[in-house]
């Protein structure tokens, strides 16, 4: 399923959601992704970025040095919280009796998976294709208006199960991402107790999955998960390739205030010229520190995550255990400010 679709499911599967359940996403730490604009996916940048990753650094590897996407740029870009526990527990190899009985849902035995289609289906998106002449937001209204009929509309049991369905869809399909169709079960043990989900550092988790899935095999092109993320922090601090446009000024996450340029050159073409830009990008232009200036108004969820900016780390997320090596920072470039 391609990156633009799946965002745009989630996102109306969101907006279906009545106002109490759309408060509780917002308690457990991810209603910031949802307040940032449909991004243009561009692929390019993407290619680009992944073919400079070191797999043993954890890293960029660029020809003036080596970066990292950082705890702070998760923070700041997405708006997900990078602190409380660690997303960490038990994975098991078939989780058929345990989304029959939190997900209502059916999964093969000694499968992990669970169809897209009849989870889609569970939140009323039946109709998922867009419609010829329909433009984006006539799609998107399209589908969170069918997918309103069948949720609950008060709390209980039902609501309960909406839920679920829905986050397992919002963490298998666009957070946590893996190639083909089926989602994943595997955080499905921690969305057992709802009042829990928010006491998980879900921002830590998703730069270990960033990290894992470009670490994966070079013969993958793309990189699944949030799109956006890395986009926008290639627009901070590699400004001088020019692939972002900021249209919306002092918005927070940071995320909202950037969009793609569009570059109408096929996809080959503009590969090429990413891979030259980079091989001769002006050293005086990257930007190791583009926060600074920015305040924490508005954001509340960097206030405790402040203490973690700036270190080395582990990065857990279930069975995922990656270094988070900021010393591979230059400390003399990092002076420089944005």
């Amino acid at each position: 399923m391609r990156a633009r679709v799946s965002w745009t499911l989630v996102l109306a599967a969101f907006l279906a959601l009545p106002p109490f359940q759309r408060e509780r996403v917002d308690e457990m730490g991810f209603g910031q992704i949802f307040r940032i604009e449909r991004m243009r996916v561009d692929p390019a940048l993407t290619q680009a970025l992944r073919s400079r990753w070191d797999t043993e650094a954890s890293a960029f590897a660029f020809p003036w040095a080596h970066m990292i996407p950082s705890l702070e740029d998760v923070s700041r870009i997405t708006g997900l919280r990078v602190y409380e526990r660690a997303v960490s527990g038990y994975t098991y190899p078939c989780y058929h009796d345990l989304a029959e009985r939190l997900l209502d849902l059916p999964v093969e035995r000694r499968s992990s998976l669970v169809p897209r289609v009849a989870l889609q289906e569970s939140l009323g998106l039946f109709e998922a294709g867009k419609n010829a002449g329909e433009s984006e937001d006539e799609y998107l209204e399209r589908l969170a208006r069918v997918s309103r009929r069948e949720l609950a509309s008060e709390p209980g049991p039902q609501a309960d199960l909406d839920l679920r369905r829905f986050l397992v869809l919002f963490l298998g399909r666009l957070l946590f991402a893996t190639r083909g169709d089926a989602v994943h079960c595997r955080f499905l043990p921690l969305l057992e107790d709802l009042g829990e989900v928010g006491g998980y550092a879900w921002g830590a988790a998703f730069l270990a999955h960033q990290f894992d899935g470009l670490s994966a095999s070079e013969r993958q092109t793309s990189t699944s998960g949030f799109y956006p993320f890395l986009q926008v922090w290639a627009y901070l601090h590699l400004p001088a390739l020019r692939r972002g446009e900021l249209t919306r000024s002092g918005l927070v996450p940071i995320a909202r205030r950037w969009d793609s340029r569009r570059d109408t050159r096929h996809l080959a073409d503009q590969l090429e010229h990413l891979q030259e830009a980079l091989d001769s990008y002006p050293y005086l232009d990257v930007v190791w520190q583009p926060y600074l200036g920015e305040g924490d108004e508005g954001q509340p969820w960097l206030v405790q995550a402040r203490p973690y900016f700036g270190r080395s780390v582990w990065l857990h997320a279930l069975n995922l255990v990656l270094p988070l090596n900021l010393f591979l920072l230059p400390s003399k470039l990092a002076q420089r400010g944005g």
